[in-house]
């Protein structure tokens, strides 16, 4: 088995819930390197308790609100209310406790297949990802700049190779055009299955999607004086996807304000289907630490 392969069963043990009771699940936690729970795992486990409340059915759009900080030491509960079953549609509330306290709640709606009306907007012009190459996300010469934790983060190959249309530099505080073109897949093949597909997408989608909203403001996401936290996340899944082979995410931020950044990303096949839609705000605010003593 190669790295690439175990970096994959590695991440998809950690959808793989304990069935603790109907419509109750735990699930065990990976940590990125901030201590924290990734807002991408708690997003995904609670779509994969969401399906396995479900027959014959695909999420089509998610909606969800992070609350509170996850501990990555403990394990979550996931608590699944089936609101309704059509003969269509079904909906699922989901909540993921830890401590006795929710810190994320999410509505998903799944819907059996259908045939009907198609357009769609059209993917960008970009250079494709065999014309790109993998780069670190953080120059080398300011990787030292980093706690050993979020060294580890930012430097380590994990299960996903990322692509970046343009050039990243967090630390670059040159104001810039809110958008972030990325290319991405999964390093090793994956079973045809749209569960797993459409989970790890819902995953992966909570990277570089919010920062965004940081470009225009010569702000870093990795400045300690920025209070930066996700608030909220929704997607929408239009087509059948593979996340095993390329994808664009198309993010942009139309509006930062009240503390809040906001923003909203594409995300296209190889062959120019835009397989789903995102969209999210996150807490942006600045604060001085010697004020706040």
């Amino acid at each position: 088995m190669t790295k690439q392969q175990n970096d994959i069963i590695k991440l998809l043990h950690y959808f793989d819930l304990e069935i603790l009771e109907v419509n109750l699940f735990r699930g065990q936690s990976l940590d990125i390197g901030t201590g924290r729970i990734f807002g991408g795992q708690v997003l995904a486990q609670s779509l994969k308790a969401a399906y396995l409340t479900t027959n014959n059915h695909e999420v089509h759009s998610l909606h969800a609100y992070f609350l509170r900080e996850g501990d990555c030491e403990k394990p979550v509960i996931f608590e699944v209310e089936r609101v309704r079953d059509g003969r269509t549609f079904s909906n699922r509330r989901i909540s993921a406790i830890q401590n006795g306290k929710a810190i994320l709640i999410m509505s998903c709606s799944f819907q059996k297949h259908e045939t009907g009306f198609e357009h769609q907007t059209h993917m960008p012009d970009v250079p494709g990802p065999d014309e790109l190459t993998e780069k670190t996300l953080i120059p080398i010469d300011k990787i030292r700049q980093l706690s050993p934790r979020m060294r580890r983060t930012l430097t380590t190959q994990g299960p996903f190779e990322f692509r970046f249309v343009n050039d990243v530099d967090p630390f670059d505080e040159t104001p810039k055009e809110p958008i972030k073109r990325i290319w991405f897949r999964a390093r090793s093949p994956l079973p045809d299955d749209q569960v797993i597909h459409r989970t790890l997408l819902t995953f992966v989608s909570d990277y570089h999607l919010v920062s965004t909203a940081t470009l225009p403001h010569g702000i870093s996401y990795l400045d300690s004086r920025l209070q930066f936290a996700s608030l909220d996340h929704a997607m929408w899944f239009h087509r059948p996807l593979k996340i095993d082979d390329w994808l664009l995410y198309d993010c942009d931020s139309p509006s930062a304000s009240e503390a809040r950044g906001f923003a909203t990303g594409h995300v296209f096949d190889i062959n120019g289907q835009l397989v789903a839609s995102t969209a999210q705000q996150g807490l942006m605010r600045m604060w001085d630490k010697t004020k706040a003593r």
